[in-house]
Formats: C-alpha cells, sequence, structure tokens
C-alpha cells in the first residue's frame, strides 16, 4: 500500500502503510522470505511443503494454518548439552507445512538486523552465542569454542561461539548495524568482544585481556579483546546488548535500600579481588 494512500475515513476500510521489505529473496530448498522492517525486523517464510525449518522454543512470532510445530531435543542429549553450553534453549521446535502459502514468521526480540545465510555443502561459518534465529533443517548447529577465563572472572564464564554448517539457508540476527571486513593472511583485528557478529571458518579467533592496569581500571573498555586473525571475511555488529542494557540501567529507578558493601561488588573490586588472588 502506498502510504499516501492512508486516509483512514469513518466507517471505511482501515488499510495501514505496509511495512518496508528491507530483504526478500529465496531459500536454498525454495521457500520464500521476506524481511519486512529496519531496526526492529521480522522474517516472515512463505513455506514449501516437507521442507522443514527449525528455531529454538520461544522463537516463533506468529504462523498461518497448516504448520505442524514439532518440539524435540534436535539431537538427543548430545544436542541438548551443546544448546546449554552455547545459552539456547535446551529444545528446538521443527516447523513443517501441509501446503503451498503457509507462513511462519520469527522477529528478532533487539533493535538489529536479520541476515539470510546461504551456505554450500560443507561450508561452515561461526556467530555468536544468541545470534541463531531459524534455519532449514539441512544447515547443522554445534558448540564451536570455548575460552574458559577462570574462575577469578565472571566466575569461570567462558566465551561461546555456535558454529552452522551448510547445505542450506539460516537465519541470524545481530545488534545494531553489521560492518564487514575482509583481513589478508595474517592481518589482525582487536574487537571488543561484545562487537564480534560473525566470520568465516578460516578465521583465527582468540581472546585476550587488555594490558596495563591503568587501562583496566579507568579505560571505560571491557576487558578483553576478541583477536580476529585473516584470512578471511568477519562481520562486526555496531550495538551489542550488554552496551545497551547499560546505558539504559543509568535511567532506571534506583533502589533506595542501602545494601552491604562487598569488595566483588563493582567492577574495580572484582578485578583487585582477582589480582590480588
Amino acid at each position: 500500500m502506498n502510504p499516501e494512500a492512508f486516509t483512514n475515513q469513518p466507517g471505511q476500510r482501515l488499510d495501514i502503510p505496509d511495512p518496508a521489505v528491507s530483504l526478500q529473496g529465496t531459500t536454498m530448498g525454495g521457500s520464500i522470505y521476506k524481511i519486512f522492517g529496519t531496526t526492529l525486523p521480522v522474517v516472515v517464510l512463505t513455506m514449501r511443503p516437507h521442507v522443514l525449518f527449525y528455531s529454538e522454543t520461544g522463537a516463533l512470532s506468529w504462523m498461518s494454518d497448516g504448520v505442524r510445530m514439532n518440539t524435540n531435543t534436535g539431537g538427543g542429549l548430545s544436542g541438548i548439552f551443546k544448546r546449554a553450553i552455547s545459552g539456547e534453549s535446551l529444545f528446538v521446535v521443527d516447523y513443517q507445512a501441509d501446503r503451498d502459502g503457509t507462513l511462519a514468521a520469527f522477529s528478532s526480540d533487539f533493535p538489529g538486523k536479520i541476515i539470510p545465510i546461504n551456505l554450500g555443502a560443507g561450508q561452515s561459518i561461526l556467530a555468536q552465542k544468541g545470534a541463531f534465529l531459524t534455519a532449514e533443517k539441512s544447515v547443522q548447529m554445534s558448540v564451536a569454542l570455548t575460552r574458559k577465563l577462570g574462575a577469578g572472572l565472571f566466575g569461570g564464564e567462558g566465551f561461546v561461539l555456535q558454529q552452522f554448517i551448510g547445505p542450506g539457508t539460516m537465519f541470524a540476527a545481530f545488534d545494531g548495524e553489521i560492518v564487514e571486513y575482509t583481513l589478508g593472511t595474517g592481518e589482525k583485528m582487536k574487537v571488543d568482544t561484545g562487537h564480534v557478529a560473525m566470520f568465516e571458518y578460516g578465521v583465527q579467533y582468540d581472546i585476550e585481556v587488555v594490558k596495563g592496569f591503568t587501562n583496566i581500571l579507568f579505560g571505560g573498555e571491557g576487558l578483553f579483546f576478541a583477536t580476529l586473525t585473516g584470512p578471511g571475511r568477519i562481520w562486526l555488529q555496531t550495538m551489542p546488548m550488554v552496551k545497551l542494557a547499560g546505558a539504559i540501567s543509568a535511567y532506571l529507578p534506583k533502589s533506595e535500600s542501602p545494601s552491604k558493601p562487598t569488595s566483588g561488588g563493582n567492577i574495580v573490586g572484582g578485578i583487585l579481588d582477582t589480582l590480588t588472588r
């Protein structure tokens, strides 16, 4: 509908402007997709019969009649274990259309971009945990990397990435805008860990602690950098959710009840506890 034709006259049919279509195309399995919206996008799939898609539980936004859902472990106990490590839901949901023209929609739960990724047979891509939205059933998902940083930092929590292997089309949701770089052999890019969205399988990935005591205490950056080493392409996101949450928290009401201070209750205390162990 042409937005200029929107009149909403009393007693007449209500036609509101359609949202902008930012991307559209066909998946490798032959399903048509349209990605509506810009900063708060949704991907709407027009599914083909007997072509399965899967997602995390709770990822579906809406669907038409004629789509069957099947919640399962997605690979037995090993599948549950891998998704638990990567921070995803413990179960997956398969979606299958009974007839042509049925719809299934999946929306991002934060401002950003939904990106369709076509993977050839054996082609692999690595992405931040939580990026997965939905994919054709032929796409394999697994935990790709865990970097353990010791019990002194974040309770020993590591950095986890997800690996997706083709063939098939998957849809990933990223925070903010996406910036792409192509790294030559041996070329490095140091990135705040929250800004790493995705990179090709051949790119080497490592974690390093920010150097310098004053940089750690007063630099205003994170404690860690992700070092990406080429050759290969990398995709960085402009607005990590952790930074957005931190910015919003400054405007939220603060509790007036006093709390007992602890040495590890803030970033400086936590660092000092770690450095003095």
